[in-house]
């Protein structure tokens, strides 16, 4: 007997397949949320723009939630445009959707920053003489986040000295850092200069440097020293030799003077005498 094929037969896979699709829980295909950017710095009491979407084609509802002040600037269907406002502290925010009754959400993170404005440098003391130690400091007034500065102090362009600083809080705090060294002789032909790097990349930024205004160390090599020690000697010397020749001169001047009035004084006395006993 020969098979017959019902007419059903040929309809039932794809009727099977139409039925998943159309159907209220029959293997809805999963939606994705996104946020972007998803990682970002921002200057203490600034403002950041993000973006918060999804792949759904028609959400039921969606937003950002955060603890930041937020304005929502535009929107569409599938996706909204907010800005966050006077960020203060790190945080973290989430962006979600409900699509056919499921939530789906993505955060993303905002790190504080404040940048190192003014970076001051100090040499003390400012004259020395080869071989004698000098300390150079370098100091950053308010800085955030403490842990991803670093302060170089430079001669010319070579690096003297380099460190980084421990996890801190996350309020701009002031960073000093100090280095003692010895003089040498061609130390008075380089500037000396500090440099400060705040490294945000690991944050999603970049890299802001600062460096501060450049010192010159006075230097004086023992043999000039030893110079200018003999010049004043002999110059005193001179000066006074100088001074008692004007003394003496003055003296025995004044003594010549009054030997030639003394003596004049006779001879006169002896003249009235005399005339009076020729008289």
């Amino acid at each position: 007997m020969p098979f017959e094929m019902s007419p059903f037969c040929c309809w039932g896979l794809p009727m099977a397949l139409l039925a998943l699709i159309v159907c209220p829980g029959s293997g809805e295909e999963a939606f994705q949320v996104y946020m972007w950017p998803e990682q970002q710095v921002v200057k203490l009491g600034g403002s950041w723009e993000v973006n918060c979407s999804t792949s759904c084609l028609q959400p039921e509802i969606g937003g950002v939630e955060t603890t930041l002040s937020k304005t929502l600037l535009d929107e569409q269907p599938q996706w909204k445009l907010y800005r966050l406002s006077n960020i203060s502290e790190d945080t973290v925010m989430y962006c979600y959707f409900t699509c056919s009754g499921k939530q789906v959400s993505a955060n993303a993170s905002i790190s504080v920053y404040h940048p190192p404005e003014q970076v001051l440098l100090k040499l003390q003391p400012t004259w020395v003489t080869v071989g004698k130690s000098f300390t150079i400091e370098c100091r950053v007034q308010a800085v955030a986040p403490l842990e991803n500065l670093t302060l170089t102090l430079l001669r010319g362009k070579e690096p003297l000295h380099m460190q980084t600083f421990g996890r801190s809080t996350a309020a701009p705090q002031e960073a000093v850092i100090t280095h003692n060294s010895t003089a040498h002789k061609d130390d008075g032909r380089h500037n000396f200069s500090c440099q400060a790097e705040l490294d945000l990349r690991s944050r999603g930024g970049g890299i802001i440097r600062r460096t501060s205004e450049p010192q010159v160390l006075e230097i004086h090599e023992p043999g000039q020293d030893n110079q200018m020690v003999i010049i004043i000697t002999v110059v005193s010397v001179l000066l006074l030799l100088f001074v008692s020749s004007v003394l003496l001169c003055f003296i025995f001047g004044q003594q010549w003077h009054q030997r030639r009035i003394g003596s004049y004084g006779v001879q006169a006395a002896w003249s009235r005498l005399r005339q009076a006993y020729q008289a």
